[in-house]
């Protein structure tokens, strides 16, 4: 039996030897950050102390066993009961469990956790400047597992279910306390119906159950996932697995057969004010985002192993994932390599059963060759699991390759793939990072600059998707991420995602929205001319799924767009490039050849891109040809110009854009002049749940105009409050930035009705 122990305990800012027997803490419930921070703009030694956690562990029945689990405490800890210490554990980012039966007497027992969350402990990620925050505390979840008789009955310690049996299942069962023969019992079901009932006989401690089973396989497009539990002696142990093939090639990567090409994001485990501690739902809903907004297939967990609840989403939804050990750069001495190595240890013991997880990641980020430490860390990986590959970030072309797949950080200048440059080597190509820090972004940056953020990802993935046997590509990153101070803008943030802090998308991210199947459509221009440097627009974009566009300006239909009209030829949903919004008009409505208006229309679209000053002498010739053809003066050319493009003081310089699919319109978006601004409110759930901890809803705020788009430079506060059930997550003065921000709700351990107000807006929950 399982008993979630989030609750209940008292929290201790200053370690001292009173927290053994003080109660004057401050109460706090899991997960738990030591300290929230500000949204930018603090000092991260903020989080770095020896804090201690206490509470009181019940134990009705001494002749049961007591594991006690802790699913990820920052970064260093050790676990008293009743002031005699029964575990430690030097990693943040993964779990382990302590048997504590022998430590416990009936009735309240005191549990207190020692962490210290110090970025000078010898031991991964730590040994030099960090490109992320690592905070601090008890931030998931923790756990007692209560079994039978402890002189008596056996449990199930560890149950590896092997993903690449074909049309089979094979189940490598561990148990602890074996001492004699014993039935075990094993329940398959999918969607809670009852897929088959098996019964072993064990002999051994150690055993493998097989049955000729035909199961449906995990794939990105039908994630068939089981349940499995296990029982022994009245014990259960219960996990979740689906049955797949997954292999890189040097020719691509295949799922079950068939070549898939990975288009993923990374991912940090980080939030704005309460850095990793969130709970079930937002580990949740990140994946939820990577699969169903951001339209990726994979996700990178960088720089280590993340929340049960993420993998065990990305398992349900059909992403796959690349995890990998924590670690950024520094390679330590030999105690800390061989922290390291039980790094590889627990990752893949603790995430193998996910379908999921594809390529482990056994190399530490970024690092220099190390051939000692690395041929050890994939020796343990392909013992503990025969049935994945493994990776090694690098950012260093011809870098030694121990792992099976070449995994780069392709980190050029211009955002196309360099393979060739990269690796010699006939062995899996995987890109593992590009654009970041290549190109930060902000979400209130100008436009030219958030509109060469988002070409830089298209040229990037066009250039993997022009290369067969590249395996694919992970864009650095999800969202932005509070820092150290040695990086970022200055501000403790790294500007380095395809969306904000909130998960609100900036442009870029609407390269891989267009990839995904619900129609989408996104327009990358506006009709303000203050937006570009000297006014001249550039060249205009819009990203869609749809089979077509067509393009209005004032009314007027102009011209028909599909994506064979973009210079990205190979990504399957490439930006469309509109370099016409003059249509026939100026043979309709100025009686201009044909011939002469095709070079005034180019003559226009060339001002528009290079400016009048700049033009490229072709223009120039072309301008002198129009005038001696047409025998237009320039005064003449100078007001088609302000007619067709400028058009100041006009109300026709509105441009619409319909997207179809099918032959029916899926989408319509107005790029138009503001005139109004509204706040709105995207709550992640108004239905909170109170079970085995706190729940959270994220609420994303957005300044939008009459037409729906965000108003990237309105420049106010917005003003958060809660009544009832629910309270604030971190600061109740938000600034909009680049038209956007956002805010969390929690809930406070009590059922019913609570209400956000944002502004003028009021935001309705309800906790069950």
């Amino acid at each position: 039996m399982r008993t979630y122990l989030n609750d209940g305990w008292k929290f201790f800012s200053q370690w001292s030897e009173s927290v053994f027997d003080s109660d004057r803490g401050e109460e706090v419930r899991l997960p738990h950050t030591n300290v929230q921070t500000p949204f930018n703009c603090f000092d991260e030694r903020v989080y770095q102390f020896v804090s201690g956690y206490r509470r009181i562990l019940h134990a009705d029945n001494l002749q049961s066993r007591y594991i006690l689990t802790f699913e990820g405490v920052a970064h260093y800890c050790e676990v008293f009961v009743n002031g005699t210490i029964v575990g430690k554990h030097s990693c943040g980012y993964t779990a382990f469990s302590v048997d504590v039966t022998e430590f416990l007497h009936k009735g309240d027992n005191v549990l207190v956790v020692k962490v210290d969350s110090r970025e000078s402990l010898n031991q991964p990620p730590f040994g030099f400047v960090i490109d992320y925050l690592t905070y601090g505390g008890i931030y998931r979840d923790v756990y007692l597992d209560v079994y039978l008789d402890v002189y008596q009955s056996a449990y199930v310690a560890d149950a590896f279910v092997r993903t690449e049996t074909e049309g089979g299942l094979q189940i490598d069962v561990e148990l602890h306390n074996f001492l004699q023969p014993c039935d075990v019992f094993a329940d398959i079901s999918q969607n809670g119906a009852e897929v088959a009932r098996l019964q072993y006989r064990a002999e051994n401690a150690r055993f493998t159950l097989c049955q000729d089973l035909q199961l449906k396989r995990w794939d990105i497009d039908s994630p068939n996932v089981y349940d499995l539990k296990l029982t022994v002696d009245g014990n259960v142990y219960t996990t979740t697995f689906g049955v797949r093939t997954a292999k890189f090639t040097p020719h691509g990567f295949y799922l079950n057969g068939r070549r898939v090409k990975i288009v993923g994001l990374n991912r940090h485990q980080s939030f704005p004010y309460v850095g990793y501690a969130m709970p079930e739902s937002m580990q949740r809903r990140d994946a939820q985002i990577l699969k169903n907004k951001l339209c990726v297939n994979a996700v990178r967990t960088s720089h280590y192993p993340q929340s049960q609840y993420f993998l065990d989403e990305c398992d349900r939804l059909g992403l796959l994932v690349f995890t990998e050990i924590p670690g950024w750069q520094h390679i330590g001495d030999e105690k800390w390599q061989e922290i390291a190595l039980q790094n590889v240890k627990e990752m893949i013991l603790q995430n193998r059963n996910h379908p999921s997880v594809v390529l482990w990641g056994v190399r530490i980020n970024e690092s220099l060759d190390c051939d000692t430490l690395y041929q050890k860390t994939n020796a343990l990986a392909h013992h503990l699991d025969g049935t994945r590959q493994t990776g090694g970030v690098r950012y260093l072309a011809h870098s030694h390759l121990l792992e099976d797949v070449y995994t780069y950080n392709d980190f050029n200048r211009n955002g196309a793939t360099n393979r060739k440059l990269i690796c010699d080597k006939d062995a899996p190509y995987l890109v593992s990072e590009y654009n970041g820090h290549m190109f930060p972004t902000k979400s209130f940056d100008d436009f030219p600059h958030r509109r060469l953020h988002m070409l830089r990802y298209a040229k990037m993935l066009d250039g993997v998707f022009a290369d067969d046997d590249t395996c694919g590509a992970f864009g650095w990153c999800m969202f932005d991420y509070n820092t150290h101070k040695d990086f970022g803008s200055g501000d403790r943030i790294c500007y380095h995602g395809v969306t904000d802090m909130f998960r609100n998308a900036k442009m870029a991210a609407g390269i891989f929205s267009s990839q995904g199947k619900q129609p989408f459509l996104q327009l990358c221009f506006t009709t303000d001319i203050g937006d570009y440097p000297e006014g001249y627009v550039g060249d205009m974009y819009c990203l869609t799924n749809a089979d077509y566009v067509e393009v209005y300006k004032g009314g007027i239909f102009i011209k028909k767009y599909t994506h064979s009209d973009s210079p990205f030829k190979h990504l399957p949903n490439a930006p469309i490039l509109i370099d016409d919004l003059i249509g026939d008009r100026l043979t309709l409505e100025d009686n201009i050849a044909p011939k002469y208006a095709a070079m005034i229309k180019q003559v226009i679209a060339d001002i528009k891109k290079y400016g009048l000053n700049f033009l490229p002498v072709k223009s120039k010739l072309k301008i002198a040809r129009i005038m001696s053809g047409t025998k237009l003066p320039l005064e003449k050319l100078v007001q088609l110009y302000n007619k067709y493009d400028s058009n100041w003081g006009s109300e026709a310089s509105d441009i619409t854009v319909k997207a179809f699919k099918r032959g029916v319109e899926v989408a319509r978006q107005k790029a138009s002049f503001v005139q109004k601004v509204q706040l709105t409110a995207e709550v992640s759930s108004h239905l909170l749940h109170e079970n085995t901890s706190y729940d959270v809803a994220a609420v994303n705020i957005v300044a939008r105009d009459q037409n729906g788009n965000v108003v990237p430079y309105i420049c106010r506060a917005v003003h958060l409050r809660t009544e009832g059930v629910i309270q604030l997550v971190g600061e109740s003065v938000v600034p909009l930035q680049g038209g956007m921000t956002g805010t969390y709700v929690k809930t406070v351990g009590k059922k019913g009705k609570g209400k956000l107000f944002v502004d003028d807006l009021t935001v309705e929950f309800e906790v069950v």
